[in-house]
């Protein structure tokens, strides 16, 4: 089998939806840009001979339709020669499509593929458009795969027992670790640049225009407190212990790594900073699809042969503070390699992006920090779980 190498990677910064900094930025252009920035970086590479740019997308359709990877290899690479295909796995999407890039030059299918993944929340709403259920499967008491991300949140927290409290004090604590970062710059290697052009009708209905750059991280609050996080009401459920407060934020984002084979990373002559060790995906009890991770960890960590106290960090994406205090709390996971720049509730979750921009921020805080390995772990939509293992070099 062959050894695949990830050379770089870069994320943009993450905008708040609906109304936050990418409101007028297309999804498809936002990747392509951040496509474009990353091959900039590896000059010592022809774009014809990469093989694949292989998208994460959680809501494929409308400026996300159209096999959206096909139109950013076209945009961002400039040339027609190298195909594109969009992957989607929900919230792991981002993840999956670095596992395949690892799995397909492996196998030897592939010598150099862009993996990752972009989502406008903005421009498409949760659960798309049109959503359609089966009927046939509701009626059967299967309405739970189709149920909103927020009920699965309370019904992990019933189940699992996690407070609202304790839900609000770990959505604090989010924020004040994201803030932190924000103050220390600790993402200024990760991210690229972005270049927004806004047009708009004046007060005489006279058409302007203006642009700004994009290069910081528009969620983490500062003035959010443990008090105020008490105030907001439940969203979900009557009664219930998931707020707005507490929950991830919807979020616009675009991040890829550059994944290669060994033969081409010495032909280049080139010093790649990570691999991945293992991927692993699971499913579980839609109604708690929250708790994935705990399944999917164990089967990462078996197939890399290592345990779970091998691991130096982890990015654990947090879809609702429920799920991640669930997660923590049923494989006793050591909180203070978790999520160290903050998670979700405070920075975002651009859907389909996550897996890979959290790997991005893995990568650089591993190299700060001079760890071995990390691992990037969430929950999936409709009952699954994911979990990857990345090794430094």
């Amino acid at each position: 089998m062959k050894t695949a190498y990830i050379i770089k990677g870069y994320r943009t910064a993450v905008g708040k939806a609906p109304k936050g900094v990418f409101r007028f930025k297309r999804p498809d252009e936002l990747a392509a840009e951040t496509i474009a920035y990353l091959v900039e970086q590896v000059p010592e590479l022809d774009k014809s001979r990469i093989d694949d740019v292989i998208v994460g997308n959680a809501m494929p359709e409308a400026e996300q339709g159209l096999n959206m990877a096909r139109l950013i290899s076209l945009m961002g690479l400039k040339t027609d020669e190298v195909p594109g295909v969009t992957v989607n796995r929900y919230c792991a999407s981002g993840l999956e499509t670095i596992a395949i890039a690892t799995a397909k030059i492996q196998s030897g299918m592939a010598e150099c593929i862009i993996a990752g993944g972009v989502e406008s929340m903005s421009y498409i709403p949760m659960g798309g458009y049109r959503p359609t259920p089966n009927y046939k499967s509701a009626k059967e008491g299967h309405e739970d795969y189709y149920w909103g991300m927020g009920l699965t949140a309370e019904a992990v927290a019933d189940q699992f027992g996690i407070s609202r409290e304790a839900q609000d004090e770990f959505a604090f604590n989010s924020h004040q670790k994201a803030i932190k970062a924000l103050e220390n710059d600790t993402f200024k290697d990760d991210i690229v640049p972005i270049s927004v052009e806004q047009i708009f009708l004046d007060e005489s209905s006279k058409r302007k225009s203006k642009s700004y750059s994009v290069a910081v991280d528009e969620g983490p609050r500062k003035d959010t407190s443990t008090h105020a996080l008490a105030k907001l009401r439940p969203v979900f459920a009557n009664h219930g212990s998931v707020t707005a407060g507490n929950s991830s934020q919807m979020s616009d984002g675009a991040a890829f790594v550059l994944v290669m084979s060994e033969d081409m990373v010495k032909e280049l002559k080139l010093e790649p900073i990570a691999r991945m060790v293992s991927y692993a995906a699971v499913g579980v009890e839609p109604r708690i699809m929250g708790i994935g991770p705990v399944k999917a960890i164990p089967k990462a960590l078996e197939k890399s042969g290592l345990k779970q106290k091998d691991i130096d960090l982890i990015e654990l994406n947090e879809a609702f503070a429920s799920q991640s205090l669930a997660v923590i709390k049923e494989l006793g996971l050591d909180k203070d390699k978790i999520n160290v720049n903050g998670g979700a509730i405070a920075l975002g979750h651009p859907l389909g992006c996550t897996g890979a921009k959290l790997s991005v921020q893995l990568f650089n805080e591993m190299k700060r920090r001079k760890n071995r390995y990390g691992m990037v772990t969430m929950c999936v939509g409709t009952g699954q779980g994911a979990a990857g293992i990345y090794e430094l070099l």
